[in-house]
This record gives C-alpha cells, structure tokens and sequence, in this order.
C-alpha cells in the first residue's frame, strides 16, 4: 500500500504512474483529492471547536464559582460536543474512504522500469548460454513424460480433474532431486536460512502481501469452522507475514529466508491457455526466496537476489534469459520485476520460470514490518522482496526437454547426478 502523505504531496506523479501501467487514474483514484481534502477540514473544524469548546468550559466553571448562571453557555458546550462527533465521525468515514482507495492503488514502478503496455515491451537484459542441437525433432515434455512412464496427467484427472499431475518413480525423483538441489545451493552456497511455513494462511496474511482483496478469485479459500483459511498461491506469502506487525533490529538486514512449498492457484482467467503439460497447475512446487532490506539496499539485494535464482539455471546447463518487465506488465504490488526465462526445445519458446521483485515498503506497509536503525529512534518500514529460486515444475519441463536424447531418454545434469543416483531417465511403465 502506497503511503497516504506520499499520495497526497504527488499525485500527479501518481497518476502519471498509474498511465504507465496501462490504467485509468481517475477510476482508481476516484474522488481521493476531494475525501482527503473533506477529511482534513472535519479534522481542522473539529480541533478549532474544541478549542473553543474549552474555553466555554473554562468560563462554565468560572461562573459557577462566583454562583452565576450558567446554563446558556453548558447549552452551548453541547452542543459544540455534539458537532464535534459528528464532525469525528465524518472523518473516520473519510479515513475508511481514503483508506479503499490506498488498497485498490497498485505500487509506484521504479524510475528505472521500462515503460511499456505489455510482455512484448520487457526488455532483455541479459542472455546465457545456448540452445542445444538435436539431430532429431525435439519433442514437448508431455509426450517426454508419458513415453517415459514419469509423468501421468491422465490419472490426475480422474483424482482430482483437469491442471494437475501425477509423477511416477524417477519423474518423481526428480522433482524432489531438484528442490534439494536448489535449497542447497541457497542455504549452503548464497546464505539464506530454511524455513518450513504453513500452508494455509489467514486472510490478514494474504492481505499483507497484496493478494486480498483484489485477487481472491486467484486464489483457493477454505472455510474452517467460523475461521477462513486460504491455500498459499506462494511460499512469499507465509515467509513474508512471519514478521507481520514486528519492528527488526536494523543490524540483522538483510534478512534472506528460502522455502521449499506447494503452491496453489485458481488460474482464474487463463482458460484455454497452457492446456497441455504442465506449464500452468493448480497445484505446483516451487522454491521461494524472499529477503527483508533497509531501504537503501533493496535495490542492490535484488540484483543478488536475481542473481541467486540465475545460478540454479546456469549449474543446470539451461540456456535462459533475463528480462526487466515494462510498466505495463508488472505485478500489482511490485517496484520492480525481472524475469527469468528458460529455453524450452520441445515447444520452441522461453518461458518464465521465475520472476523476482522489489516490493519496496509496498507489502511491508501493509503488514506494519519495520526496522529501526541503531542510530536512530523512530522505526520505518523494511523494503520486502521475493523471487522463486526456482519453480520446481517447470525446472523439471526444461530438465525433460533440454536433455532428452534421440532413443527417447533423458540425460540428467552433472549438478543433480548425486541427488538422482542416476545419470539417465529411461522408459518405464507403471
């Protein structure tokens, strides 16, 4: 959530933003000059009668002191008591109108984010390795898997329906082989420390984070007795809210966490998009990195953050790009994304298979973390940022598809050979 004197002292830098990003100003900011400058005046209004107010009490008690009259002035002092609540509560209505427009508000790109209206204004900002040579027509990662025997898409429709999977034995493996392998390497290698969160989260954690209330219909909600829980759509939002409410000692930022989770969403609006394979799921395993900054650092830490996510890619082997998202085509409480896209033969395209993001204070504002520096007294907010490291899944389609052989089996990398204990997937039926 943007701050409210930041709204109010640049609106028009506001707006001018919200047109970057594709949007309407005047339909997400809709009256928000005029509330706020009602709120103000029943604010001012209400302090300069109570002062009034207590002068007139002051002359109450005066009076009945020397024993003179003085019912008219106690009218009067009611009477002001009464316009002050009213006025009170006008402005607490305002606050609750200001407030819903604060929520609806996406975060300020950075100044340094391409302007742009879609994905085909991202820009790429950097390119590794190559794709590999086949001397034969490289086939997608569903047909791989079912030919294989590692992959049944077709029995995890009659489990649970359509946009899930089923792995069999060493598609299975790995799976598991991967998410060990990345949680190593960010643990032992780029210090992050392990964490374990719940999976289902109450709706002031998904608030924190900015998935309520704009994106409830992305998500899965669980009605739990008089309680509501709602399914993770990430690790970032379980990580993120362990420091909801709580001011940091400012000596301990950066603080970098990485989880391993399932992660669950509605695909709500993509219908008709990605229906064969694996690509879009509703339930899918990711690795997630999520740090907490000081404010002057954020925007160093994400490029160790990206490039941490990067290095699961090149000890892979996998040819990738990295692209910086235009206003346009970013996420709702981001500053500033980057994407890391994976070649995949079999489909002959890159695809995204992490996107990493400086929140700034946006998220961190929204679930009150704060850090307060030694040298200073007054806590302030802590810059949040996340990115998968990586998503587990669609690791396992560039796995599949980048190393498949022409006798229909599949190499696995040097890097997870010791997770595997072996050096190949071949065919086998289950």
């Amino acid at each position: 959530m943007l701050d409210l004197t930041f709204v109010r002292e640049h609106l028009a830098l506001v707006e001018q933003k919200l047109r970057q990003r594709g949007m309407d100003p005047s339909e997400l900011l809709k009256d928000f000059a005029t509330v706020d400058a009602q709120r103000r005046q029943a604010i001012s209004s209400a302090e300069t009668l109570q002062a009034l107010r207590n002068q007139l009490t002051d002359q109450v008690a005066a009076r009945k002191k020397r024993g003179e009259d003085a019912s008219e002035l106690m009218q009067q002092t009611k009477e002001m008591r009464d316009h002050i609540q009213n006025l009170e509560k006008a402005a607490k209505e305002y606050d609750a109108r200001m407030r819903e427009v604060l929520v609806g508000i996406p975060n300020v790109p950075s100044d340094t984010v391409p302007v742009g209206s879609s994905s085909e204004d991202n820009v790429e900002v950097r390119r590794w390795g190559t794709p590999p040579q086949f001397s034969f027509t490289p086939k997608p990662h569903w047909e791989l898997g079912e030919q294989l025997g590692v992959l049944d898409l077709e029995r995890a429709a009659k489990v649970s329906g359509a946009r899930f999977a089923v792995y069999w034995d060493m598609g299975a493996r790995l799976e598991r082989a991967l998410a060990n392998f990345m949680l190593d390497l960010h643990t032992r290698e780029h210090g992050y420390t392990e964490v374990l969160p719940p999976y289902m989260v109450n709706s002031d954690s998904m608030y924190g984070t900015g998935q309520l209330p704009k994106f409830a219909a992305d998500l899965f909600r669980v009605p739990f007795n008089e309680k509501e829980l709602w399914l993770i759509p990430t690790a970032e939002v379980p990580v993120t809210n362990l420091y909801r409410d709580e001011v940091l000692p400012g000596e301990r930022l950066p603080i970098s966490l990485t989880a391993y989770t399932p992660s669950f969403r509605s695909e709500a609006g993509s219908y008709g998009k990605d229906v064969r394979g694996i690509i879009r799921q509703h339930q899918f395993q990711k690795v997630e990195l999520v740090k907490f900054s000081r404010p002057d650092d954020s925007y160093e830490q994400l490029e160790k953050l990206t490039h941490d996510a990067e290095e699961v890619l090149q000890k892979l082997g996998l040819h990738y790009r990295a692209m910086a998202l235009c206003t346009g085509d970013m996420g709702f409480s981001s500053a500033k994304t980057y994407d890391l896209e994976v070649w995949l033969p079999g489909q002959q395209l890159f695809r995204e298979i992490s996107s990493c993001s400086n929140f700034e204070s946006f998220q961190a504002r929204r679930a009150n973390i704060r850090f307060r520096a030694p040298d200073k007294k007054r806590s302030e907010f802590v810059h949040t940022l996340n990115g998968s490291g990586l998503a587990v899944g669609r690791t396992w389609v560039a796995i599949v598809e980048n190393y498949q052989q022409a006798d229909g089996s599949v190499l696995i990398p040097a890097a997870l050979r010791p997770y595997m204990g072996t050096d190949r997937l071949v065919a086998k039926k289950f």
